[in-house]
């Protein structure tokens, strides 16, 4: 975040829903977070995470307390994903503009990291069971974040972690 003055800027991590964000629907707890006007804010993991986690994981599903559960799986994504287009226009209207990345890696590179996490002193406190778990997903994922990109019909641009370690070289080099 060089070159942008932090006190302008607010980083939100969105985890797992807590009880209290379950009890509303699912874009209450970002719309929460939204910066006030001229302020940037950046979240990391948002409702696009809701689209992935609950494709995977249908069964999270009943801890939102909804009240007409979904009874047609493609209707119920249609209308998350129009939500979430519709959200994202409203804010556009009213002169928020958003700026979204997708770090998207391979298989091999989160093998990689998730050693790195294991064999590194350092890194150690990222490690988590819970990863390993969701690793045996990786297909179920891959194909729900491709849906999720269809579905909310967005343009993006996949980086590597291979191009983002190039660009992150350059940035140094800049720096000096």
């Amino acid at each position: 975040m060089s070159g942008v003055n932090p006190q302008g800027c607010q980083v939100f991590s969105f985890k797992h829903p807590s009880g209290a964000e379950l009890e509303h629907v699912f874009l209450w707890r970002t719309t929460r977070d939204l910066p006030a006007r001229g302020r940037i804010g950046i979240f990391n993991r948002s409702y696009y995470e809701e689209v992935l986690i609950i494709r995977v994981h249908p069964e999270l599903l009943s801890g939102e307390a909804l009240v007409d559960p979904p009874s047609d799986d493609k209707t119920f994504w249609h209308q998350r994903y129009r939500s979430i287009t519709d959200l994202e226009r409203h804010l556009h209207a009213n002169g928020t503009r958003i700026v979204k990345f997708f770090l998207h890696l391979s298989g091999e590179e989160q093998r990689k990291r998730f050693l790195a996490r294991i064999d590194e002193p350092e890194k150690n406190w990222k490690f988590s069971t819970a990863d390993i778990k969701e690793r045996g997903f990786w297909k179920e994922y891959s194909k729900a974040y491709e849906e999720s990109l269809s579905g909310l019909k967005m343009t993006y641009l996949k980086m590597s972690a291979e191009r983002e370690r190039e660009l992150q070289s350059i940035r140094e080099e800049l720096a000096k």
